[in-house]
């Protein structure tokens, strides 16, 4: 399949749904051979890899939970496995769950601290040893949460905070190795997630909305094509950043 990323491989991490399974639609329509990951949604994953094939794609599903060492490792050694390299990672696993201070327990905590920034390392240092002399693209999702304060969504927002300076530190750790790592700051987006926790007709959206100066939330489809940008030759002098998608929004 010809492209901008053809011959490469790419590992998108929480891609049965929403953004990850729209990261990885684009990119393989750019080129690249997908591994579509997924933790519990066995049937969305093979939905993400029927739709890449008849667009004359290649992609394959793999279950993994990334908070899990053992989990991670074997996702990239499947990938590998499948496709014979590995030249793109897309950390984009991460759940989202809103409660006010006086809710905020230890398991609240570490469930958003295990998958958000947890998984995420363990799957970049499982990954950079398979990425071969000419380097890659590993591009983190985050969100305008980061730098912006969310009432109720504190632990979260701390979690994506982190992603960020992650992203920063491992781009000078890898840059010697020419891996680039970015990050991806997405605004409030429409997705099965924020269907299925009652965001998408709330409060919260139209004041999203009304914050952000292109005067609507977004979509997977306004995601995607800067992660098909950064996995591309076309960003081969950038990392350590963070772009910020959003609508305006800050």
């Amino acid at each position: 399949m010809a492209g901008k990323l053809a011959g490469k491989v790419a590992l998108v991490t929480g891609a049965s749904k929403g953004i990850g399974a729209e990261i990885a639609r684009q990119l393989a329509a750019a080129g690249a051979a997908v591994v579509v990951n997924y933790s519990s949604s066995k049937a969305g994953a093979d939905r993400v890899v029927a739709d890449i094939t008849a667009a004359g794609g290649k992609a394959v599903a793999v279950q993994a939970n990334v908070a899990k060492p053992a989990e991670a490792a074997h996702l990239v050694a499947e990938a590998v496995k499948a496709f014979g390299r590995l030249d793109i990672l897309v950390n984009n696993a991460g759940i989202y769950e809103f409660a006010p201070l006086e809710s905020i327990t230890p398991e609240h905590f570490h469930k958003h601290f295990d998958i958000n920034v947890l998984g995420l390392l363990l799957t970049t240092q499982a990954a950079a040893k398979h990425f071969g002399p000419e380097g890659g693209s590993v591009i983190n999702i985050s969100s305008v949460v980061s730098t912006q304060g969310v009432a109720h969504a504190s632990v979260y927002s701390a979690t994506k905070g982190a992603v960020d300076s992650l992203t920063r530190a491992l781009a000078k750790e890898l840059g010697p190795r020419k891996i680039r790592v970015n990050t991806l700051n997405p605004g409030m987006v429409e997705t099965e997630g924020t269907h299925s926790a009652g965001l998408t007709e709330s409060d919260l959206r139209r004041d999203m909305e009304a914050q952000t100066p292109l005067g609507r939330i977004g979509r997977p489809q306004d995601i995607a094509p800067a992660a098909v940008f950064l996995a591309s030759s076309d960003a081969a002098w950038i990392t350590g950043e963070s772009f910020f998608i959003s609508g305006g929004m800050r």
